[in-house]
């Protein structure tokens, strides 16, 4: 693909944490006293922002109800770090071969910043992004506000840049600005949901998005 900047999502794209992320909300919601949903429920909204997550698991949920379970989540979560073998295979081999390329490189995440920074450390890929956005300091996906402000920081339009990513709320985020997307298969979403938002390619492995990405 000819463009300048590649931009990933990060938990379930980057960095094998679909199921941990899962675990936690699931313990920090059924502490708490709400009722156990099903498996599915828990992955389907990675990659939301926290509010919007929440509010999409337990509608009516009050702000005060929600920081709790955000306090469960937190304390669950962050008991486990994110290190260089939590990436998944091959994909720490991509961000460098990218940046080597010339192109640029960043991160959209769902994620909270503090989240992203102790991850980022932790993880060893830090390095290799020029700007990263997360959830909580900009809008949720699939608002496509935080792809504005990198493809802003970087003086390129959507055209240029291209958002890889896991789940439907990645693919619907650059749909929305015209921004090309790949979708990977070895997150939340699937083929037949991923395919809903036009994306460049679907791919399976890392191999794949290699060669889509001309690596």
């Amino acid at each position: 693909m000819d463009v300048k900047v590649v931009i990933f999502d990060w938990d379930g794209t980057l960095v094998d944490s679909v199921e941990h992320i899962a675990d936690s909300l699931h313990q920090a919601a059924t502490d708490l006293g709400y009722p156990a949903l099903a498996r599915e429920a828990y992955r389907d909204i990675i990659g939301l922002g926290m509010v919007e997550a929440l509010e999409k698991l337990y509608p009516g949920i009050t702000r005060e109800e929600m920081s709790a379970i955000r306090e469960g989540y937190a304390r669950y979560f962050f008991a486990k770090v994110t290190t260089p073998q939590n990436v998944f295979e091959g994909m720490a081999d991509v961000v460098t071969d990218i940046r080597l390329g010339g192109r640029g490189c960043s991160v959209a995440t769902g994620k909270s910043r503090r989240g992203l920074d102790g991850a980022l450390l932790s993880s060893g890929l830090g390095p290799h992004f020029d700007i990263t956005r997360c959830a909580d300091e900009t809008r949720s996906k699939p608002d496509p506000a935080m792809l504005k402000e990198i493809i802003t920081f970087y003086g390129i339009k959507p055209s240029e840049a291209v958002m890889i990513g896991d789940t439907r709320y990645d693919l619907d985020m650059a749909q929305r600005i015209g921004m090309p997307s790949i979708g990977v298969e070895w997150g939340v979403h699937k083929r037949d949901v991923l395919g809903q938002y036009e994306p460049r390619a679907i791919v399976d492995s890392v191999q794949d998005l290699r060669e889509v990405l001309g690596l």
